[in-house]
């Protein structure tokens, strides 16, 4: 269960940051348009990618021991930038998310512009395949429950954001809420970081 939890709190961490999946999951949900089908293919495309980062990692790392360490090294330096970077947007402001971009009719067109956006952004396979797989090594024998929490995560948080939309509105329209998210990120960022490049 502990791993589970890790597993289910480390994807919700590194998930939660808004980029531009996110901020299109949010914007179909203040819309109300497709929103099942939107957060079903966000929350299915990472649960692949967890697992495969998962099973391919350990795989890897038994043929190549010296990886993990360079895994977790990089991933260290990548939540170290990454935690910076929320840092610096909380201490700049002025950030908001506008939901009124251009509407997208058609399911298919907007499970398009969703698969784009998942698969064709790079950090989606930082943190899910090799982040997420190298963490993984560090629960040896549970690295499916990790799997298994990090994709629940996953679930929880798409669901939540799309369904969840219309109530946060009032809340994100305003550049302070960002502001408090960006410094709760940075800080699980930088936490996170430490913890890595602390372990054995």
């Amino acid at each position: 269960m502990t791993t589970a939890l890790s597993g289910f709190l480390l994807s919700l961490s590194l998930i939660v940051a808004i980029g531009a999946q996110n901020a299109f999951v949010l914007r179909q949900g203040l819309r109300g348009e497709h929103v099942f089908w939107v957060c079903l293919t966000c929350a299915l495309s990472d649960a692949l990618l967890i697992t495969l980062g998962v099973t391919s990692l350990a795989a890897i790392s038994r043929l190549l021991p010296w990886i993990e360490p360079v895994l977790r090294i990089g991933g260290a330096a990548f939540l170290l930038v990454y935690g910076l970077r929320s840092l610096r947007a909380a201490i700049k402001g002025g950030e908001k998310l506008d939901p009124n971009g251009a509407a997208v009719s058609s399911l298919g067109s907007t499970l398009l512009v969703v698969l784009s956006l998942t698969y064709l952004n790079p950090h989606v396979y930082l943190d899910t395949v090799l982040l997420l797989g190298s963490i993984a090594s560090r629960y040896p024998g549970e690295e499916a429950l990790f799997a298994i929490g990090a994709a629940l995560g996953s679930f929880v948080f798409f669901f939540t954001l799309g369904y969840g939309a219309r109530l946060l509105r009032p809340v994100f329209a305003r550049p302070q809420a960002w502001q408090v998210l960006d410094v709760l990120i940075a800080i699980m960022m930088m936490s996170l970081s430490a913890s890595l490049l602390l372990a054995d």
